[in-house]
């Protein structure tokens, strides 16, 4: 029972500390990044609420990239505190087993790892990819609040637009239209160009997802580079057709996990446009969603080396911290083998076996050592 209690009070403490210091890498993480989605009000036009949303959905990919490091941290906090506070002392003199607590540290360190699995393989793609539904859906809402008066705007790939006036019907007055790399061939029937098209139109409207453009001309060069005028009364261009500089393509990272392992292993057609062309970074994603979180539980078993050491030891304090570095290293590790396991499948196995094998022999070099601690006191 007084075992249960004493480990209940570790597990709380290393929680607490564990949450803190993830709780504030993410916040100070999210807001950097929370800064560089100001694009999407100020370039893209995309209202605040918008801009809001999708840097919260972005959130939970965040938070799931410091997991390891905070959790590394908050177990050497925890160990600190204990220490300083006498309580270790305390628990070893009165006979407590260090491999329970070693095994409490094992215990959070699988839960916390379970919870990481959830979010990667789950919840993270799940949010990715609504985020990006959810600037594909606003872009030919927002269109009109990105184009401003008297302000070149590029936000979409291979086009500019200048507009001098907008009036309070929304109605554009003397429009300037480039095209760079034909993007325009897509949008415009009356042109058939390959690229460098300039439109110039006295004014024009935006209704239905259309910029309806009148009394303007087309200067565009054909294949034969050609110089070609056409005057036109009303015209339009497609604004669907257009693609923001701002992501809207589905990624692998917001790709179904299930999707991306039908595509690694050809278990069955999957929606993942050019499966074949994107087989490597499948690999390398899925390993990243269920493997990579499986070095959480080496943090735990590693940190439960801080347990042999006593305080009164004059090389416990550089032992501590080597202990520390070993285990951040291993992270370091575990992020750089990540783009290597993505180059084959064998590669992947590879990677998926390597925190097995390390957790095995890790965990019998730890019961011996206290073991033989036992036998020597």
């Amino acid at each position: 029972m007084l075992t249960n209690k004493i480990q209940k009070y570790i597990l709380r403490d290393i929680i607490k500390n564990f949450l803190t210091i993830l709780l504030t890498f993410t916040a100070i993480a999210w807001t950097v990044r929370a800064v560089n989605f100001l694009d999407l009000i100020i370039e893209d036009g995309f209202n605040p609420y918008v801009y809001f949303k999708y840097s919260i959905l972005n959130l939970s990919a965040i938070l799931t990239r410091f997991t390891p490091l905070s959790f590394l941290i908050g177990l050497l906090l925890t160990v600190i505190k204990l220490e300083k506070q006498q309580e270790f002392l305390i628990l070893w003199t009165s006979g407590l087993n260090k491999i329970k607590i070693a095994n409490t540290f094992i215990l959070i360190s699988v839960l916390i790892t379970l919870i990481q699995i959830l979010m990667t393989f789950y919840l993270n793609p799940f949010l990715l990819s609504k985020s990006r539904i959810l600037l594909k859906t606003q872009e030919d809402k927002e269109i009109s609040s990105v184009l401003r008066s008297n302000n070149f705007n590029d936000s979409f790939k291979g086009i500019t637009f200048f507009i001098e006036k907008k009036n309070e019907n929304n109605e554009l007055i003397n429009i300037f239209v480039q095209d760079d790399n034909g993007a325009l061939n897509l949008a415009l029937d009356e042109v058939k160009s390959s690229k460098n098209t300039i439109i110039i139109a006295k004014k024009g409207i935006i209704k239905n997802n259309k910029l309806l453009l009148f009394e303007g001309n087309i200067q565009t060069k054909n294949i034969d580079n050609e110089l070609k005028n056409f005057f036109f009364e009303k015209t339009e261009l497609n604004i669907t057709n257009f693609t923001s500089r701002t992501i809207t393509e589905i990624k692998v990272q917001e790709t179904n996990s299930l999707q991306l392992i039908n595509c690694i292993f050809d278990i069955q057609k999957t929606n993942l446009q050019n499966c074949g062309e994107h087989k490597k970074e499948a690999i390398e994603h899925i390993s990243r969603r269920v493997i990579k979180p499986l070095y959480i539980t080496l943090i735990g078993l590693l940190s439960s080396f801080l347990l042999i050491y006593k305080k009164e030891k004059k090389t416990a304090f550089i032992k501590k911290y080597f202990i520390f570095f070993i285990t951040f290293i291993i992270l370091i590790l575990s992020e750089i083998l990540l783009k290597f396991s993505g180059l084959s499948k064998l590669n992947f196995f590879i990677y998926l076996l390597i925190p097995i094998i390390l957790f095995s022999t890790i965990y019998i070099l730890l019961i011996i050592t206290f073991n033989k601690e036992k036998i020597s006191s």
